[in-house]
């Protein structure tokens, strides 16, 4: 399809097709040396549940992180050391899964992350900073509207969507989109950029060595909620990602900064 190149990542980084396996592994291994609650459910589908991490004393609040894979792929517990910076200063972090298109419609996930962040909202006390990746950041920037009966809201501090995709009408002339189907309306709907400023700090974050697709994506919402847009040097759209693990790092901070 016409843009299909321009939201391809993997082929467009040294080594792209050896980061999944690489995560997985840099995941388990945090799993196993980390206090954490595995697989709570949080809906009725296989695919809602969340994990969910613990700092050794009491949480300062929830980091929320949702995965990307352009809502056709992936699974939380690809992710979970990515939790180790936000836990090191404190904060508990829930990582959940959700259902895959073209099994629902992307309004659908967003209603599916709604839930887990209201889930994990009622066991863990204080302010509530959400953060996601590429479809993930989507998904996180569209929770800054507002939703009937989502208490949690008005927890939230902080939303950092990393790499994500704004607007969601080029992705009708990709492939993908036999599997995504999204339509005119939904695009309207549910991309980030047609949505009301948000009523929190939000700190837009992209790697400087990513695909112009989106880096533009990134432009435009910052651009539409007159926000803060962070370009990280020397970074791409798989390892922009990774200075959450770091306590200290400038990612880790941008999140958590009171």
């Amino acid at each position: 399809m016409e843009l299909d190149e321009a939201y391809a990542n993997a082929a467009y980084i040294p080594g792209g097709d050896t980061y999944p396996a690489r995560w997985a592994k840099a995941a388990a291994s945090f799993r196993e040396k980390t206090l954490c609650e595995l697989d709570l459910p949080y809906g009725e589908s296989a695919r809602q549940k969340l994990d969910l991490f613990h700092p050794p004393r009491l949480a300062k609040g929830l980091v929320v992180f949702v995965h990307g894979g352009y809502w056709l792929m992936s699974d939380k517990s690809d992710w979970s050391h990515l939790a180790a910076g936000p836990l090191a200063q404190g904060w508990a972090v829930a990582m959940p899964s959700y259902d895959l298109c073209p099994a629902v419609r992307i309004t659908d996930i967003g209603n599916q992350i709604a839930a887990a962040i209201a889930f994990a909202a009622g066991r863990v006390l204080g302010p509530i900073r959400l953060t996601g990746h590429s479809a993930g950041g989507q998904l996180v920037a569209r929770m800054t509207a507002r939703r009937s009966g989502a208490r949690w809201q008005a927890r939230v501090a902080k939303v950092v969507p990393i790499s994500p995709l704004g607007d969601l009408a080029p992705l009708m002339l990709t492939s993908m989109n036999a599997d995504l189907k999204l339509d005119t309306a939904e695009v309207l709907a549910e991309s980030p950029i047609y949505l009301p400023k948000p009523q929190m700090p939000v700190t837009v974050w992209v790697g400087a060595d990513e695909r112009p697709a989106f880096l533009e994506q990134s432009r435009i919402l910052a651009r539409a909620w007159t926000c803060e847009r962070i370009v990280a040097p020397d970074r791409h759209h798989f390892d922009v990602i990774e200075p959450l693990c770091d306590p200290d790092s400038a990612l880790t901070a941008a999140l958590l900064a009171p």
